[in-house]
């Protein structure tokens, strides 16, 4: 397990996930991402033990791409005050199923986690939390929709929610109500690119990650690096 590391300095390390890895430890005990970087660092810095490394944000284990980690805690503290205070934008690129009808939309819902089920709800109880994304057409292929998708909330499995509900669900994202899984337990969903400030230099970061080269994003178009386009550009 080598994930791709796309921009690092004393501060920050920003890679792109494989599906299928986890960002942080849980109740399973498989690898994580933020286990490898400890090591990793530790290792190429000539450290002992193991470096500190924070998690600012996170992505599910079946979504692939950018996540940014923090090498200090005050990177850590800075970063966190950033997505708490909405500064960061993010977008993601979703291959759903059927062709979506409308090029451009905003979607807004009220979403319900259920922790026990690991999975989110559109509901008007009270305890539901106000979600919206934005997304954009890129492509359409077979029976497939390829969006560039903007969030302005980050909540629980929110694109996958969403999206399933104006009956697109993500490819291979059976929990949502996909047709059929993948095979490697992925989802096409993907976290393409992220733009925030730099936790000490203040200077703008933007950052961009490709799509797996494996599995279900092989029905994507051969010139996706024309289609390299995000909502915030």
């Amino acid at each position: 397990m080598n994930p791709p590391i796309l921009f690092e300095d004393n501060h920050i390390l920003v890679v792109n996930k494989p599906a299928g890895l986890l960002v942080q430890g849980d109740k399973t005990g498989d690898p994580c991402l933020k286990d490898w970087a400890e090591l990793d660092v530790a290792k190429r810095h000539n450290k002992s033990g193991k470096a500190f490394i924070g998690v600012v944000h996170r992505l599910d284990r079946p979504t692939s791409g950018l996540v940014v980690l923090a090498k200090t805690s005050k990177a850590l503290a800075r970063l966190n005050a950033q997505f708490a205070n909405r500064e960061v934008k993010k977008s993601y690129w979703a291959l759903v199923e059927g062709h979506v009808a409308d090029d451009k939309a905003r979607l807004e819902h009220m979403l319900l986690r259920d922790g026990n089920r690991n999975k989110s709800f559109v509901s008007m109880t009270p305890q539901a939390k106000k979600a919206v994304l934005s997304y954009e057409v890129m492509h359409r292929v077979d029976k497939y929709s390829l969006l560039a998708v903007s969030l302005e909330t980050g909540r629980h499995h929110q694109i996958r929610c969403q999206l399933a509900k104006i009956g697109h669900p993500v490819q291979g994202d059976v929990k949502y109500g996909a047709r059929r899984g993948n095979k490697d337990n992925s989802i096409g969903l993907h976290a393409q690119s992220i733009a925030f400030n730099h936790p000490t230099l203040k200077d703008p970061v933007s950052l961009s990650a490709s799509p797996p080269k494996q599995g279900i994003w092989h029905i994507a178009p051969p010139n996706m690096k024309d289609l390299k386009k995000t909502l915030h550009d």
